[in-house]
């Protein structure tokens, strides 16, 4: 496990693309799946990461409490089965129906989608406004395992509130950290200086 943060990528950056799998489906989610949504929220997430795990309740929570709303949330995973077989497919599909979510998780197999994102960490959340350009980029909350600070999702919370109610979403954003996402031997990116 190496604790990395967010690449933090610039605002504005329009959504890459993604068509992959949903875990419990099998059937296929993009872009285009959400089309109709004001907001999109992309969370690089995993099983077997404590930092995740550290926020799953909350995550879960965050699903619930939007949806219905006009946001579209999505998670991806793009960690390597092979060398970490908590993330593989039929694992994570276990995980995504004892937590419940009320969103998608994905398989992102090539771990391309992660690249185009320059994902780094899990979690990492991307939210996007209705022309899908990055609008906020950063942690869930302030808490972490050290420390007492209750996980409520907050930061991101504040940024979709604002976003849904036509707000300005504040530039002030502290990465997320988390663990690295487990590329596949000879498939790390540079992008963040592994």
């Amino acid at each position: 496990m190496v604790l990395t943060k967010s690449t933090m990528l610039s605002l504005g950056t329009k959504a890459p693309e993604f068509s992959l799998k949903d875990v419990v489906t099998g059937k296929d989610v993009s872009n285009q799946t959400f089309a109709d949504k004001k907001l999109l929220l992309v969370i690089f997430m995993c099983k077997h990461c404590p930092y995740v795990v550290h926020i799953e309740n909350g995550l879960a929570k965050l699903g619930t409490d939007y949806a219905g709303k006009d946001i579209a949330i999505v998670g991806i995973s793009s960690n390597d089965p092979d060398n970490y077989p908590e993330d593989s497919p039929v694992k994570l599909k276990e995980y995504a129906e004892r937590m419940k979510y009320a969103f998608p998780l994905l398989f992102d197999e090539t771990q391309d989608v992660a690249k185009r994102y320059t994902a780094a960490c899990t979690p990492d959340f991307f939210l996007f406004d209705k022309e899908r350009k990055l609008i906020y980029r950063g942690q869930f909350d302030n808490s972490r395992k050290s420390n007492t600070e209750p996980v409520n999702g907050q930061d991101l919370r504040d940024a979709i509130d604002a976003a849904l109610a036509d707000k300005p979403v504040t530039e002030d954003q502290k990465p997320s950290t988390g663990c690295n996402i487990k590329w596949k031997p000879g498939n790390e990116p540079t992008y963040f200086g592994s």
